[in-house]
């Protein structure tokens, strides 16, 4: 726990810890045969110091004879306290004299001195061992043991699906699969009071345009006027879910309870209670498919903005950026890419005033238009603004190659980077369509006129979180979001320390920050090239509107994720979002749920494609309901939690203060740890014993990296810009995103010292300093960070393989560039990084760190199991905690 002893919210920790007084049952709570050291393949062997023997938890044996293991059909995970005691030395000191369990210090759990990188072992203030604690490691690895290279068939009440990070083929039959559609639990409660009573949340994780892989069939796209109608009353779409009657003369809908009749057009019969086309059509037999609609509108566009102040023209960049997009215009204009050939394309340019081009070919020189009122912006003309790139690119490329040639004295010194979003915007508004808008900012940041006439950030009486967006960017943010743009911001100033941070528009209107700190290097360069292709040939949807149904017992209750909060949680509005955006929907019970008929949850989105078709995507999904609340645990995963409370948290921290949602996250986890201990236990077990659902036993160390992550527990070092751009970037992530993000892949290139071995997904290693050995190299990667870690004894076969030195000192820790050598491991290196790259939010830079430098800090953030730079702490005090805890859960 790591509120202080000062906070009002501790009373109810100290009256708990003096419960166990109150019992009269703490005479020597440190006996040496109370909890007898236990270890077996299902079990986990802890080590605290301080656990007492008797007390209002021990309602079972004192210890199970022999360490018995909780059977497996509650499937727990189970673990003993060893009477290891540091500190104590086995001798029981008064309870003013000896300190507590549930005792903290001053600064609580998270405030606890940091370890160097070279400890060997993730050390616990209690005597816990962490190697022998739950590993996300090896519950990763069992899964692709079961499910790698598989089908998973996903049938309506289906079983929990394998992890994100598992390589196997999902199919649809009849349920949407979980690369569209992940729940924390696949039996929801019968009861709202046995959810509640749970504490785990019931939600769903939805990625509608994810990407398909390991050859899994498209989403079939059906016409609109041959789809079988869905419910008239709610307005839900057909689906498995729907069940027919009377022959198949009507269906009842699940979403609304109520019974429609089937249009005599589209009428078939039935057998057995399916119609009998089901299997030609799409929408009666899958999960997920799509209709495309019969209107058309305005195809996107691609506005490009660039900077051209004296800054930005002084600095050398603007040549190459210009150089960079004539080349990628002429290899979509017919080159690698014909789909792009009728591409419309509009060129601004900016300072503190904003220059328009015309670009109509039938003139013989471009026409440069300036607006000088920012404030009352208007369009002097509108045709030849928006112009095909196969009938403009000789004149875009005329006007690319004359900017760099702009005079700098003649040109403003700075410019706002909400110039050239609100000039694009008024472009899409004229013609009517949507588009990217992609600018190119190199002058130092500012913040706009309005908020600067606001007297700053801070100035109103109500309080504001850093992560709030000001009133000028959601205003600017809304009219993008009705009009389809995405915004698109690369920046290639540092911005100044307190100085206005842009990245609230670009994020949420499902763009991108990307910033840079020159582009004089070949690193930096090859990284802005790699973002802009990616920037250009990310597929998205524009106008997006997804709405959610679910049972009629049930309501939507809450929605997470980067867009604006609507006046509807089951609905939610975006300007763009592509294949890697996912939202979390919460529900709640309105009424009990009808174990028969099961849990219906429908997600529809409406959107407009690149070439202007309107598409509506529907996933629908079925899961069980139960009386049994073991059910609602065994059916739950992990890392499908931690995605929903990263979402959920990250999003109320725009409101809430950061140290109440790490104390909820805390207290959601104990109170659903303590719940399972109590409800679902179908042995007697003893205090000393930890007890977890199979399936989230690594929940704590997910919801611990969770609760120490940059956005809720900054470090020193940790400026607002890096923890709004990461705050930004993990709340639109996906499942398998959000798990690298949180707890980061070690990868071990060298087995030996004697050679190499070719680097591989699948022998990961756990997050702690103890995985990293001195004689051998890792690779650890995040969404947003990749660094290979060189040991001070690695051999010279090594160093010689991967960066063609012999010497260990002769290497410098930093950003590099890794020289392309003829070796397995380089080779395998190389490939491995672009598999990485390909799940990246953006191109990623390579970092070498070598071991002992003072840059191993940002080694230590990525060691999630440790205690962390910020002062998080580590996975095994949290155990410790959690169990402790719940304990007392249990007992009140």
């Amino acid at each position: 726990m790591e509120i202080p002893a000062s906070d009002p919210s501790f009373g109810h920790q100290q009256q708990t810890f003096e419960s166990w007084n109150a019992w009269g049952a703490v005479t020597p709570p440190y006996s040496p045969t109370a909890f007898p050291a236990f270890s077996s393949p299902s079990g986990y062997h802890l080590h605290p110091n301080c656990v007492p023997q008797n007390g209002p938890a021990a309602t079972g044996p004192a210890a199970m004879p022999g360490g018995t293991v909780i059977s497996e059909c509650s499937q727990p995970v189970t673990a003993y306290w060893s009477p290891h005691q540091p500190h104590c030395n086995g001798v029981y000191k008064p309870v003013s004299e000896a300190r507590s369990p549930l005792q903290t210090s001053p600064q609580g759990i998270d405030s606890q001195p940091t370890i160097p990188i070279s400890s060997p072992k993730s050390e616990s203030r209690y005597g816990l061992d962490p190697q022998l604690l739950p590993s996300a490691v090896q519950v990763i690895s069992e899964d692709r043991a079961q499910w790698e290279g598989k089908i998973f068939a996903s049938e309506p009440k289906s079983p929990v699906p394998p992890l994100s990070s598992t390589s196997c083929t999902l199919e649809d039959r009849g349920n949407a699969t979980a690369r569209f559609v992940r729940c924390t639990s696949y039996s929801f409660p019968v009861e709202a009071q046995s959810a509640q009573q749970s504490h785990l949340p019931l939600a769903a994780i939805l990625c509608p345009l994810a990407r398909l892989e390991n050859g899994e069939s498209p989403v079939p796209v059906c016409n609109a006027g041959e789809c079988v109608k869905g419910c008239s009353v709610c307005g839900a779409f057909m689906s498995p879910a729907m069940s027919w009657q009377d022959c198949g003369q009507r269906f009842y809908c699940p979403f609304c309870g109520k019974v429609t009749e089937v249009p005599w057009q589209s009428y078939q019969p039935t057998n057995k209670g399916q119609r009998v086309d089901r299997e030609k059509r799409p929408e009666l037999s899958l999960g997920s498919y799509e209709i495309l609609e019969t209107i058309k509108g305005e195809p996107a566009v691609l506005l490009l903005a660039i900077d051209v102040t004296a800054v930005a023209i002084r600095s050398g960049q603007l040549d190459f950026i210009c150089q960079q997009l004539c080349a990628f215009l002429l290899s979509l204009n017919g080159g690698e890419d014909d789909a792009h050939s009728d591409l419309r394309v509009g060129l601004i340019t900016y300072d503190s005033k904003i220059h328009l081009y015309d670009l109509n070919p039938t003139l013989s020189r471009p026409h440069m238009m300036v607006l000088t009122d920012a404030d009352e912006m208007e369009l002097p003309v509108q045709e030849g603004l928006l112009v095909p790139l196969q009938e403009c690119l000789h004149i875009v490329e005329s006007i690319l190659q004359q900017i760099p040639l702009f005079d700098a004295e003649m040109q403003d010194t700075s410019g706002s980077q909400d110039l050239p979003v609100q000039a694009g915007l008024k472009i899409l508004q004229a013609a009517d369509c949507p588009g990217k808008l992609l600018v190119f900012h190199s002058s130092p940041l500012t913040e706009s006129s309005e908020k600067q006439s606001s007297r700053g950030f801070f100035s109103s009486n109500k309080p504001k979180s850093i992560f709030q967006a000001p009133e000028s960017s959601a205003s600017l943010t809304k009219a993008c979001v009705s009009q389809g743009c995405s915004v698109q911001l690369f920046v290639f100033s540092q911005p100044d320390v307190g100085g206005a941070w842009p990245g609230h528009v670009p994020f949420l209107t499902g763009g991108r920050l990307i910033c840079y700190n020159s582009l004089q290097s070949e690193l930096e360069r090859e990284c802005f090239c790699g973002d802009l292709r990616r920037s250009l040939d990310t597929d998205m949807a524009f106008r997006a509107r997804l709405r959610v149904f679910v049972s009629k017992e049930l309501r939507v209750s809450g929605c997470y994720g980067s867009f604006l909060v609507g006046p509807e949680s089951h609905c939610v509005a975006m300007a763009a979002l592509d294949w890697q955006t996912a939202l979390a929907f919460e529900f709640t019970h309105c009424k009990s749920l009808d174990e028969t008929r099961g849990v219906a949850i429908q997600a529809v989105l409406s959107y407009c494609g690149r070439e202007g078709e309107r598409r509506t995507r529907i996933h629908t999904i079925t899961l069980a309901c139960s009386q049994n609340l073991m059910d609602t645990f065994r059916t739950s995963q992990a890392e499908t939690l931690l995605t929903f409370y990263c979402k959920k948290m990250y999003c109320l921290a725009l409101e809430t203060p950061l140290q109440r949602l790490r104390e909820e996250l805390q207290t959601e986890i104990t109170e659903a740890f303590a719940c399972y201990r109590k409800h679902c236990c179908t042995t007697s077990v003893s205090p000393g014993q930890l007890v977890m659902p199979q399936f989230l036993k690594i929940l704590p160390v997910y919801i611990n990296s969770l609760r120490k992550s940059e956005v809720l527990l900054p470090g020193l070092r940790s400026s607002i810009h890096q923890r709004l751009q990461l705050r930004s970037i993990t709340v639109s992530m996906d499942t398998r995103g959000t798990v690298a993000q949180l707890y980061p892949l070690v990868l071990p290139l060298l087995v030996n010292a004697e050679g190499g071995s070719v680097p591989s997904m699948d022998m990961v290693l756990r997050d702690s300093a103890s995985s990293l050995q001195s004689d051998r190299v890792y690779l650890l990667y995040s969404p947003l960070t990749l660094i290979l870690w060189v040991g001070s004894q690695v051999s010279t076969q090594a160093l010689t393989q991967l960066f063609n030195t012999t010497s260990f000192l002769s290497l410098t820790s930093g950003e590099i560039k890794p020289p392309v050598l003829d070796n397995p491991l380089s080779v395998s290196l190389k490939k491995l990084i672009s598999i990485l790259q390909s799940y990246a939010a953006v191109t990623l830079k390579l970092k070498v760190v070598k071991e002992g430098d003072s840059c191993d800090e940002c080694v230590q953030r990525l060691l999630v199991e440790d205690r962390s730079p910020n002062g998080g702490a580590s996975y095994a005090d949290f155990v410790f905690h959690l169990h402790v805890n719940s304990l007392h859960r249990v007992v009140g």
